[in-house]
């Protein structure tokens, strides 16, 4: 439940749900409360719940105690770790784009005024046995090692051409038709060896594997272009991340969606969803309680029925007492790992942050490395990645199932949403964001800046 104590001005909220809402949403992982908080701002009663005392849902972000609970069986945490208040580790990090999606969302519903970002230092890639950083700027391509001098000049081309490319102007085309020609004949015709494309297409277009070479190279065009723009934006790297955790982004939301009206109930069970003669929901029943609804929006926890697993994801939270080696000491950090390296289907992904973005002691840094996982061994096909951080402190691994929805919810209005993915970015997070509001609403996303309500009133 919301609290006035937290500083949001606003009351305790009654637990007594027996009242009809608009839309009732399961779970306050960030897709969400991404969601709550756009239906509420336009207007809709929501209610939203959560089985968990906490928000976030398994994109959680955990204090020390609740990790070791989580993980050690409620074991006490070493005392050298530092004070338990010092810790918010994220369970599903994820680093947003400068000129993102996300970034995008937040003006829009101006959550920007609850939270406080700060710039991620480098973005590195994984290439033929050693780390190197991403371009930021030209000086620092002509200082790269990712790429000799004549396929430096090559590259120069291929970013020219991609930067210049306008949609409505054939003189800039060159001949290559983006919406058609698939993205491995664009390399082909700039000459790029598989170094430069790897580290381009997963590096920079974030794919988790090459089956984009395959598809209409304006898909990759856009990708890079984002990349490219995030990077002008603030320098140094494309990717920011809130103070404190990703958890401050549900909260955010949720903050927001109360803020117009929203109510909100954690440590709620949900016992039963609620369908009438037709097969439409119209309830959700919590222990003698049911809230009537006309449509339910929720995280597949909530419907083990309604998904179907696609795959498996392992993650390992590693504490460290020093930055990754060969990265300059950056006290955060995007690293890739292109499968085409380490002979794999998928990129293995590693997002390092430290006491600087106040989720950890002073002294400490926290690495977690992902991947998708492709054997009966996963915790060997992190491996690669774990060798790269140096001496690790702790170390905790969770395997999580990849669950999407069997329909689209038309039919019965229970919208579904996806689970997170390996990947190190909000991409995909976004992507289901609109295209759940799109099935919600009838409408599609528009986003724009947003009057506060007070200026509105």
């Amino acid at each position: 439940m919301i609290e006035s104590e937290l500083g949001w001005g606003i009351e305790r909220i009654n637990d007594v749900i027996d009242e009809e809402y608009d839309v009732i949403v399961l779970g306050t992982g960030l897709t969400e409360c991404i969601l709550s908080g756009l239906l509420s701002v336009e207007g809709k009663k929501v209610l939203h719940m959560d089985r968990n005392d906490y928000y976030g849902g398994e994109s959680a972000s955990l204090n020390l105690t609740q990790l070791y609970r989580k993980f050690r069986n409620g074991q006490e945490p070493p005392s050298e770790l530092g004070r338990d208040r010092d810790y918010n580790i994220d369970l599903i990090p994820k680093f947003m784009m400068a000129n993102g999606e996300l970034v995008r969302i937040l003006k829009h519903t101006d959550v920007t005024r609850y939270i406080e970002l700060k710039q991620i230092s480098g973005s590195y890639v994984y290439r033929e046995g050693q780390i190197s950083k991403v371009p930021a700027s030209e000086m620092e391509a002509l200082r790269s090692d990712l790429m000799g001098m004549f396929e430096k000049k090559r590259a120069k081309k291929f970013f020219e051409y991609m930067q210049n490319w306008r949609e409505d102007d054939p003189s800039t085309h060159q001949g290559i038709d983006l919406n058609t020609a698939p993205m491995s004949k664009v390399y082909k015709d700039f000459g790029l060896e598989p170094g430069t494309q790897d580290f381009i297409g997963h590096a920079m277009a974030l794919y988790l594997d090459k089956s984009y070479l395959e598809r209409p190279a304006r898909e990759t065009y856009d990708r890079i272009i984002l990349y490219i723009s995030s990077v002008a934006r603030y320098g140094k790297s494309p990717y920011i991340y809130p103070l404190y955790g990703l958890d401050e982004l549900p909260q955010g939301f949720a903050r927001l969606s109360a803020i117009y009206g929203g109510t909100y109930m954690l440590d709620k069970t949900v016992d039963e969803i609620v369908y009438d003669a037709d097969g439409r929901v119209c309830g959700v029943r919590s222990g003698n309680e049911t809230a009537k609804t006309k449509q339910v929006i929720g995280d597949p926890s909530y419907f083990k029925n309604k998904v179907r697993n696609v795959g498996k994801v392992i993650r390992a939270i590693c504490m460290l007492k020093h930055p990754i080696p060969n990265t300059d000491n950056a006290d955060s950090i995007q690293l890739v790992i292109p499968q085409n390296q380490v002979k794999r289907q998928h990129d293995i992904y590693i997002a390092s942050v430290s006491d600087t973005h106040c989720v950890c002691a002073k002294g400490y840094y926290l690495a977690i490395v992902s991947t998708i996982v492709e054997t009966s061994n996963p915790e060997a096909e992190i491996k690669p990645g774990l060798d790269l951080l140096g001496p690790i402190v702790e170390k905790f691994i969770s395997l999580c199932d990849l669950e999407e929805p069997t329909d689209d919810g038309c039919k019965d209005q229970v919208f579904i949403s996806r689970s997170y993915d390996a990947t190190s970015h909000f991409g995909t997070v976004c992507d289901d964001v609109k295209d759940i509001y799109r099935r919600v609403t009838g409408k599609d996303l528009v986003l724009k800046q947003r009057q506060r309500q007070e200026e509105e009133c």
